[in-house]
């Protein structure tokens, strides 16, 4: 019912005006979480290739991962940030590591 982002709209209901807002989706976080056994390089490669990082960016969060348990390779809408959790965890279980990926509103 809205025609621009955000503009609310109006309507005559039994003589009220009635204000239509549209509001804007959650965002998810994806979060990877630390393991003993998945490679500090994969991890980057992962940050990489499916978060679209920087090589810089890939190092920094994969250091958070790994010293804080878990960090946040992105924040998405819920069906990207869903999409991108299970290409990361097909794409390390494919490799063979134990990578958790999950997902969590912002």
């Amino acid at each position: 019912m809205t025609t621009k982002k955000n503009k609310p709209t109006t309507r005559r209901d039994e003589q009220t005006m009635v204000k239509e807002r549209v509001k804007r989706p959650r965002r998810h976080k994806v979060l990877l979480h630390n393991d003993d056994f998945t490679p500090m390089e994969f991890v980057v490669e992962i940050l990489e290739s499916v978060f679209n990082r920087s090589s810089a960016e890939a190092t920094r969060i994969m250091l958070a991962v790994h010293r804080s348990g878990v960090g946040i390779a992105g924040v998405y809408s819920r069906e990207i940030s869903e999409a991108k959790s299970t290409k990361t965890i097909r794409f390390a279980r494919e490799s063979g590591y134990p990578l958790l990926c999950t997902t969590e509103p912002e």
